[in-house]
């Protein structure tokens, strides 16, 4: 971890107002923005650490919680809906054995991200696995695609 910070640090020490490529160069490094990095770059750089959350908390490209190995999106848009994607989603969840409130597996195998539209309406129900795009999506086929993954 250490050298990992070391390196972003020797990387932005003369452009502090590369908050987004910092915070990008720390995400690629450790696959989420913990706390601890955040604190050790903000020191390092001169960087106030709220400029570094006050970035990541408004884009969603940042995580600031641990992710699984496999990402899982779900589409909750309103084709998707009526197409039945909370059922979906609520079958996901007990597969995955998610605690309530989490998205990720303790084991951290899986994430599920919960999205409004991945603009494949004409496929709906759409889930996106690590990438790929899977439409007209059942219950049935996402538990084959699960399986194949753990």
């Amino acid at each position: 971890m250490e050298e990992k910070i070391r390196e972003i640090v020797r990387r932005y020490r003369e452009n502090e107002g590369s908050v987004i490529s910092i915070l990008q160069d720390v995400e690629s490094s450790f696959g989420y923005i913990p706390e601890e990095v955040v604190y050790r770059i903000s020191e390092e750089l001169d960087i106030p650490p709220a400029r570094f959350y006050g970035v990541a908390t408004f884009y969603a490209q940042f995580h600031l919680k641990p992710r699984g190995k496999n990402i899982i999106t779900a589409c909750c848009g309103t084709a998707c809906h009526v197409k039945g994607s909370e059922r979906l989603i609520s079958g996901l969840e007990k597969e995955l054995q998610l605690p309530k409130g989490e998205d990720t597996t303790e084991d951290r195998k899986f994430t599920l991200e919960k999205v409004n539209c991945v603009g494949a309406c004409s496929i709906a129900p759409v889930v996106i696995i690590n990438n790929e795009v899977h439409g007209k999506m059942t219950a049935d086929k996402l538990v084959k695609e699960i399986k194949k993954l753990k």
